[in-house]
């Protein structure tokens, strides 16, 4: 008679997030892989997520690259789509109730501001540029 391999699920909370783990086999995450995916959906930088895991940076890039190859996605926002469709992470509704009653909680979210990397040209400059190549001026 073979020896059935019994799958035990875990449940954990992570950076705002539900997550259900499993044993190889099962069809759930690994506690890694868990807590990888629910940094991403919290928007952390994979720098952030080393960072909460105490691992280092490319080992949450070896784990991404993982998981975007078993959730057959492209990118992190696919990836955290299809994980929350399988039921790898759920989101805490207290959390979403907490956050939408404390009103300094904008001052408490990271937010990056846009970064312009091209160099403005003034109107200026082209019309001096326009008028040195002109032939009638």
């Amino acid at each position: 008679m073979p020896a059935i391999a019994q799958h035990r699920t875990t449940e954990f909370e992570f950076a705002g997030w539900r997550c259900r783990t499993g044993c190889r086999g099962s069809g759930l995450p690994t506690i890694a892989q868990a807590q990888v995916i629910a940094g991403l959906a919290s928007g952390l930088t994979q720098k952030e997520i080393a960072r909460a895991r105490g691992c280092s940076p490319a080992t949450v890039k070896a784990a991404v690259a993982t998981l975007l190859y078993l959730l057959h996605a492209h990118r992190a926002a696919g990836a955290v789509a299809e994980a929350i469709r399988r039921g790898w992470i759920a989101p805490l509704l207290l959390a979403l109730i907490v956050s939408s009653l404390n009103q300094d909680s904008d001052e408490l979210m990271r937010v990056r501001q846009p970064v312009s990397r091209r160099q403005p040209v003034t109107a200026t400059s082209r019309v001096a540029r326009r008028d040195l190549g002109s032939v009638y001026a």
